[in-house]
Formats: structure tokens, C-alpha cells, sequence
């Protein structure tokens, strides 16, 4: 089995998913929709996982930033309510919220009376008269979005933690930075270079390791004094556990999810499935992060140790709905390759790098 092969018999393997085109391509028009479907009651959010998105990074709203920017809030809500009959197109956050929809009707067939399943919020600073438009455009879309938070120019972070928000994503690299801050999982997400199809009937996603997962300690060692001292530093601490990073509690909470799929006896079709891609060397300092994740009771399905080598060619296998990293050069590569990645702005490699100051010139004489 390749690295990425998904497990459930009813999907192709993840190299043969490129000829049909998603369900949600379709004509872009409010007026031939069928009657709306009856929709299930929304969790508690307190019992919830809660995935809260920007409009930006479920929908693409390029044209209408760039009235913003250029014209002014006013023109904004104006051009928005003039189209306002027109959908979105689907965002980079697009696909990763179907994977959740899918795994929540997994969830409901099997646990009718459980609220412990994913739970959507849209978050936007956006005037509330531009939300009829996000309204018609997740109802085109078929999508089960209920809570909304429209700010009306104001950051909408001081809000998250009220909504028991597990995992923040966003268009806008400040507000992600300001919900880190805060101690909420957060994450840039950038669109990729090109479209690749993904599955839509199993939830992918790709993590990297250190500032992710797990904390920027080694990776400090690392920055401070290279590779070798490194190597050496995981090999001593080999049995001690790194603390947690800022996406712990995500991979927590779909571990959890998972084994609610595995009590049934649906291992091998569990419509989750996690990955570890990391740049640590599985020989040198491999053996640290898998004992972490162990002493945490917590596993990925597979983990990739590429030694330094480009994570971009092996997240093209895979095809997640959504890779976390925390340095943009191995964001960067992923986009090339057609993966949604998205930046968690945590730990050392955050830090600008500081160069001598330059002396000024002599005066002229």
C-alpha cells in the first residue's frame, strides 16, 4: 500500500481521483435550486468540535476585496447587496468543510443522539447586510452552516473562544496570529497553484510536527546550533514526552472521532484518516515524536519522516483537504503541488531573523 492509499474499498486510490469533477461545480445561480433540504438540529457547542472559517477562506472573494481596498467599505456593501443573488465560488476552506459534512453524517447514522461531531462557524468582520449573500451562497451550496458571527468591521477573535472554537482558519494572517496569541488553534490557509480532486468521502489531514503538533523546542535546538547538536539532543530525550504545540487538540479531537468509528468495527473504512509529515530524519529523531504522541494516547494513520526532503511531492499523493505547517517555504512547496496548506504562525521559525545593524556612511569631507 502507498503512502496516502486510503483504506476504505469504495474510493479509488488517491493517484486515480482526477477525472470527475465535485458535486458543488455547478451553474451559479440561486433560481433553479430544489426545495431546501430538512437539516439536522445543530450540537451544543460545548459538546461540539468547532471548526470556525472566514468567508475569505470558505468562499473566494478576490474581486470583492479588492473594491474594499481600493474603494472603501460603502462601495464594498454596495457592490455585494447588487450581487447579492450571485454564490461565492468555493474558497481554499471549501473542500475541507464537505470532508466534515461527510464525516458528520457518518456520525449521525451510527450515533443518532450524539452531539461529539463537527460543527461549523462562519466567521467575518463583513457588515451583516452582506451576510444575505453568504446565507444564499451556503444554501446553494447545500452546505449546514447555522452559527454566523458578522462583526461589521470589527475583529471577529474576541469571539471565538465564546463559540468553543477548536480550530480557526482564516485568509487574514493578523487575525490568525491575534487567535494564537490567545491560545486558539489558528491557521493561514492559502489557496493551491492548481486543482487537484480530493476525496469526498474521507476527511484527510496532514500535519507537520514541530511548532504544530508539538512545541518549537527541539526546533529551537536546531536553529541555535545545527543539525548535529540536534541529532543529539533528541537521542537524550528520546523518552521525554515535547509539550503540546497548537494543534494538538485538533489531531486529539479527530482521534477521538476516530475510535467512535473503530468501537463499530470500522477501522479499515473510518471515513478520518491522519497524517505526520515531517521533516525529522525517522532514525536520527523520528523515534521522540512518535513516544510524544504515544504518551498523549494519540497516533496519526501514517507517518512520514522525509529526512529534509521537499514535503510537497508526498502531500500530492496523499492529497489531504488540508496540510498545517509552520514555516511558509514547505507551505509554499505544497501549494505548487496542488495541496491546500495552511500556515500556523507558531514558535522560533515565526521569529524575523535579526542581521547586524549597518553603519552609516562617514561624513563627507
Amino acid at each position: 500500500m502507498q503512502p496516502g492509499e486510503p483504506r476504505e474499498p469504495r474510493e479509488p486510490r488517491p493517484g486515480a481521483e482526477t477525472a470527475a469533477a465535485p458535486p458543488w461545480e455547478k451553474a451559479k445561480t440561486f433560481h433553479d435550486n430544489p426545495a431546501p433540504k430538512k437539516k439536522p438540529k445543530s450540537p451544543k457547542p460545548q459538546n461540539a468540535i468547532t471548526i470556525a472559517v472566514s468567508s475569505r477562506a470558505l468562499f473566494r472573494m478576490e474581486e470583492e476585496q479588492r473594491i474594499f481596498e481600493e474603494r472603501g467599505v460603502e462601495e464594498y456593501v454596495r457592490y455585494q447587496l447588487e450581487h447579492e443573488n450571485e454564490p461565492f465560488s468555493p474558497g481554499p476552506a471549501f473542500p475541507f468543510v464537505k470532508a466534515l459534512e461527510a464525516v458528520n453524517r457518518r456520525l449521525r447514522e451510527l450515533y443518532p443522539d450524539s452531539e461529539d461531531i463537527f460543527d461549523i462557524v462562519l466567521m467575518t468582520n463583513n457588515h451583516a447586510q452582506v451576510g444575505v449573500r453568504l446565507i444564499n451562497s451556503i444554501n446553494h451550496y447545500d452546505l449546514f452552516i447555522e452559527r454566523f458571527c458578522m462583526t461589521g468591521g470589527n475583529s471577529p477573535i474576541c469571539y471565538l473562544k465564546a463559540y468553543h472554537t477548536n480550530l480557526y482558519l482564516s485568509a487574514d494572517a493578523k487575525k490568525v496570529q491575534e487567535a494564537i496569541n490567545e491560545g486558539i488553534a489558528a491557521a493561514t490557509i492559502f489557496s493551491p497553484s492548481k486543482d487537484v480532486v480530493v476525496s469526498q468521502t474521507q476527511l484527510r489531514v496532514a500535519f507537520d510536527g514541530d511548532a504544530v503538533l508539538f512545541s518549537d523546542e527541539s526546533e529551537r535546538i536546531f536553529k541555535a546550533h545545527g543539525l548535529d547538536r540536534f541529532f543529539e539532543h533528541e537521542k537524550a530525550h528520546e523518552n521525554k514526552p515535547l509539550a503540546q504545540g497548537p494543534l494538538k487538540g485538533f489531531l486529539e479531537a479527530l482521534g477521538r472521532l476516530q475510535k467512535k468509528f473503530y468501537s463499530k468495527g470500522l477501522r479499515l473504512e473510518c471515513p478520518i484518516r491522519t497524517y505526520l509529515v515531517t521533516a525529522r530524519s525517522a532514525a536520527s529523531s523520528g523515534a521522540r515524536a512518535l513516544k510524544t504522541l504515544r504518551s498523549w494516547g494519540l497516533e496519526t494513520d501514517e507517518a512520514l519522516f522525509l529526512a529534509g526532503a521537499p514535503k510537497g511531492p508526498l502531500l500530492e499523493k496523499i492529497r489531504p483537504h488540508i496540510f498545517f505547517d509552520d514555516q511558509m517555504f514547505h507551505v509554499a512547496g505544497a501549494q505548487e503541488m496542488g495541496t491546500v496548506a495552511a500556515h500556523v504562525p507558531y514558535g522560533v521559525a515565526q521569529t524575523p531573523q535579526r542581521t547586524a545593524p549597518v553603519k552609516p556612511a562617514p561624513p563627507a569631507q
